[in-house]
């Protein structure tokens, strides 16, 4: 359990208070935590007077005796332990006035970590739903450039037939508002509307409606894919090689799509223009090897590893438009799915018959992995 600042600030303000009572020898307020035995611990987190060294343990909870003056007071939501507060005084039983003071404050601080620790699981769930956010945001700019791509190819096809010509025309600008209305959205996450919490969070996956592990043909999946790919290579003016082999092999669909479609798209925007891009694929009884490759430049080896960190983006991206969410993202799907994302420089590595300068960025799925999938959807 971690607390705020703010708590701690407050805390200190109500242990400061017991300055005039020379009949007080110490006071430690501890918070509960859990623990393997299922019997909460409790650390502490504030003391008085400020020279005082806080306990590292939990000191002996056993009745006390009549010579005994340490006391606790329970901090408590319900039957919750929250935490408590030890007093050391120079007498027993506490003088009415102080006993009143020392029954205020705890509870006092019982009410303030109880919003302490509701804000933090707000401010969690904020985050989380952010993240989501965020991830459908980035997620839906990939199929809006494909209907934009497949527009203007198709524009370029009706050249001369002015009345079709206009038809497609008010495709690209329905396009253009929708993208408007997807940067609006994504504004929405910018600012939260509660502090982050400290709490790790859960890896960066799309909700689950969007990562089903249903298993389907991997020529099915890459399918549309590749469709989208040899598009926006024509419209680019760049080469696009498509995979020589595909395996008829089952994958988990919407693992293989998601992340594909990432990979895709970071190649289009930010691999050097006019260069190859191509889809590389290769399975054995153990796995199946799909590779995104480009003809480079190759990325910097100090950034190899640091782009599949969220928010992170490569130097050659800094100009243009993105969020730093596609290789984070695209690494936590295949890991949950059992698999990995890395890079390989050069993608000749893979096979010599790839870019011997350029990048390949590897999802590997393992064939155990798609086998449990299967009797999971059976």
């Amino acid at each position: 359990m971690q607390v705020s600042e703010r708590f701690l600030a407050l805390l200190g303000q109500q242990l400061a208070q017991f300055t005039d009572r020379p009949d007080l020898r110490s006071l430690v307020v501890y918070v509960a935590l859990p623990s393997d035995s299922g019997e909460p611990s409790l650390l502490a987190i504030g003391h008085w007077p400020s020279g005082l060294a806080l306990p590292s343990n939990r000191p002996d909870a056993s009745p006390p005796s009549d010579e005994d003056t340490r006391r606790w007071l329970a901090l408590r939501d319900g039957s919750l332990l929250l935490g408590a507060l030890r007093i050391d005084s120079q007498c027993w039983p506490w003088p009415h006035d102080l006993k009143q003071r020392l029954e205020a404050t705890a509870q006092c601080l019982t009410e303030a970590l109880k919003l302490d620790l509701e804000q933090q699981r707000l401010g969690r769930q904020l985050a989380l739903r952010d993240d989501q956010l965020k991830l459908l945001v980035h997620q839906l700019r990939n199929p809006l450039a494909a209907l934009r791509t497949f527009a203007q190819l198709l524009r370029r096809r009706l050249d001369g037939d002015s009345s079709n010509q206009d038809l497609v025309d008010n495709l690209l600008v329905e396009q253009q508002q929708l993208n408007r209305y997807v940067d609006a959205i994504d504004q929405l996450t910018q600012t939260p509307a509660l502090p982050a919490s400290a709490a790790t969070l859960q890896p960066l996956l799309l909700p689950p409606a969007l990562s089903s592990r249903t298993l389907q043909p991997l020529p099915q999946v890459l399918e549309p894919l590749l469709e989208r790919a040899a598009a926006t290579a024509s419209l680019q003016q760049r080469p696009w090689h498509p995979p020589k082999l595909m395996p008829d092999r089952n994958c988990p669909a919407a693992v293989v799509s998601e992340i594909l479609a990432n990979l895709l798209e970071n190649a289009f925007r930010y691999s050097q223009a006019g260069g190859p891009i191509g889809l590389h694929c290769c399975a054995d009884p153990q796995q199946i090897a799909l590779t995104i490759w480009d003809g480079g430049p190759a990325i910097p080896l100090e950034e190899r590893e640091t782009i599949f960190a969220k928010g992170v983006r490569g130097s050659t991206g800094q100009s243009l438009a993105g969020s730093g969410l596609g290789l984070a993202l695209a690494r936590d799907l295949a890991e949950k799915a059992g698999g990995r994302l890395e890079l390989i420089v050069p993608a000749a590595q893979i096979d010599p018959s790839l870019s011997g300068s350029g990048n390949g960025f590897r999802l590997t799925l393992p064939s155990a992995a798609t086998d449990r999938a299967a009797e999971g959807s059976s």
